[in-house]
């Protein structure tokens, strides 16, 4: 069974996060799925999104964590990770229509489109502190740029949640809608712009890009490196045991 359900409707793709039992956790199906489903378009917008009641809850603690008890990670070359390069990388201009919690790499997902149309029920939240980890690169390169230094500091330093009115407040979320009227909202954004000449929009993304954001692949490198350092700690078991243990963690700084 598939993690990722994409549907064609018009120029529009709609990419769905189907794991509701799980609140859409991303497996490493999950991101394969994400990245092929991102490169392999011919649309001329895709919509993201997940399926009731979240948005996306971040990684599978119990597989990609191991459930804080897990191996010592393999070592890999630093690198950008696949899916957040397809999403990063991408012509294609992507709306994300947060329909619920946004947490961890849900989050960063919503970060890395381009619009984010969030339903009255969607929650963000950037937990990568609370398991002991730092973020992936949109909470380090496009947060800040949207709500400003110091509220991305608060977020990423306390891991605290906020929600649709404070987002939409401070610049997270383009607007936010009733929950039923989520889709068809992010649907005629997306339609819009399909609307409009793609080679024209393509290369207003090429150099929205060229101007805004980071070298992608050498901050992708640097968080990968970090967080293979930091998945070895004793606070990053502490932080995925607390958390599937529903008890307050007790972090040392080792």
């Amino acid at each position: 069974m598939n993690d990722v359900r994409v549907e064609r409707v018009g120029d529009v793709d709609i990419v769905t996060i189907d794991r509701p039992d799980v609140r859409n956790a991303l497996r490493y199906q999950s991101y394969d799925e994400l990245e092929r489903a991102v490169r392999t378009t011919t649309a001329r917008c895709l919509v993201i999104t997940g399926a009731d009641p979240a948005f996306c809850s971040g990684d599978d603690v119990r597989e990609v964590m191991g459930g804080g008890d897990g191996p010592t990670p393999v070592a890999v070359k630093p690198r950008l990770t696949p899916a957040a390069d397809a999403l990063l990388h991408t012509n294609v201009p992507v709306v994300a229509a947060v329909n619920g919690a946004a947490v961890g790499w849900g989050m960063e997902l919503a970060l890395m489109a381009d619009l984010r149309v969030a339903s009255e029920r969607a929650r963000f939240g950037e937990l990568f502190v609370l398991r002991g980890l730092c973020s992936d690169v949109a909470g380090i390169g496009r947060l800040a740029q949207l709500v400003g230094r110091e509220r991305a500091c608060e977020m990423l330093f306390t891991g605290d949640v906020v929600d649709a009115a404070t987002a939409e407040r401070w610049g997270l979320v383009t607007r936010t809608v009733p929950h039923a009227d989520l889709l068809p909202h992010a649907m005629a954004l997306a339609e819009k712009i399909a609307s409009r000449p793609p080679l024209a929009v393509q290369q207003l993304k090429v150099g929205l890009r060229r101007a805004l954001d980071p070298d992608w692949t050498d901050l992708g490198e640097w968080v990968s490196r970090t967080l293979g350092q930091l998945f070895r700690t004793d606070d990053h078991r502490e932080g995925v045991k607390s958390f599937l243990e529903k008890r307050p963690a007790h972090f040392t700084g080792t």
